[in-house]
């Protein structure tokens, strides 16, 4: 509040608005692993009567961001930073941690909805990204550390929407194929998948998701799912409880030698 008029830019304000809002999303998941014995590099049936592989399963630890949407304690991610997790926590940059609900899973949107139960929840508010123009500010707001340092406020870095209605290949990425998603060049590093991409006037216009990265850390070039889309998620799973599938009523399939022969092709 005492800060100077020159140095109160959008970005300053946006980030002021928006940050509060802005959490960490703790997971635990179960993975099951094999380790053969030996170290031997392929599967042989007669040795593995002999010395069968172990197989036990551990406990792996991850990290994401997340935004709060609304009062109730409705959060946004991405639905890589939660699918299949046994343990959801939501870590506040005031310092309170929460334990979440998962109220809805999409793998094909890479959205999730959680939940959590708390008093006076901040509240990010939500924009339009239908009316983005190429070039405007974009603020990218993710809490990758949480508990993990003293200081639990989201980090915040600025750009501009560099492009729109980009689709990514599935090949691309680990987590699938994305329609059109937001680029932008302010950087979004490991631990802010779920954060929030925020325009000049402070206003949600995306969800966070991946980066095109050689070494691991950004070159500007990252994308984010757009509000809009996370809108259209989150009520589906505020009236269904789930996020409908559409079925067009048909499949494809490889036209082999026994159907072009019942086909008479």
């Amino acid at each position: 509040a005492s800060l100077p008029e020159s140095r109160r830019s959008a970005i300053v304000t946006a980030a002021q608005r928006v940050s509060p809002a802005v959490v960490t999303v703790s997971v635990v998941k179960t993975r099951t692993v094999r380790t053969d014995p030996f170290g031997m590099p392929f599967r042989d049936d007669f040795f593995e009567r002999f010395f069968p592989p172990s197989v036990y399963q551990e406990r792996v630890p991850g990290l994401g961001s997340g935004v709060i949407v609304e009062a109730n304690g409705i959060v946004l991610t991405n639905s890589h930073v939660v699918h299949d997790a046994d343990e959801i926590k939501v870590n506040l940059p005031d310092g309170r941690s929460f334990t979440a609900k998962l109220l809805g899973d999409s793998p094909i949107y890479d959205l999730a909805v959680l939940q959590i139960q708390g008093d006076k929840l901040p509240v990010a508010p939500l924009g339009d990204s239908d009316g983005l123009v190429v070039g405007e500010w974009a603020i990218a707001i993710g809490n990758p550390f949480g508990h993990l340092i003293s200081d639990s406020q989201p980090t915040v870095t600025a750009g501009v929407v560099s492009a729109t209605k980009r689709d990514i290949k599935a090949e691309a990425t680990p987590s699938g194929m994305y329609k059109n998603m937001i680029q932008t060049d302010a950087a979004i590093n490991p631990g802010n998948s779920g954060g929030a991409l925020v325009n000049a006037d402070g206003e949600v216009i995306g969800i966070n998701a991946f980066i095109f990265t050689s070494g691991g850390g950004s070159i500007g070039l990252g994308f984010a799912i757009p509000v809009n889309l996370a809108k259209r998620v989150l009520e589906e799973v505020r009236r269904y409880g789930r996020v409908r599938v559409a079925w067009p009523g048909m499949t494809v399939q490889p036209v082999t030698e026994v159907i072009a022969r019942r086909l008479g092709w």
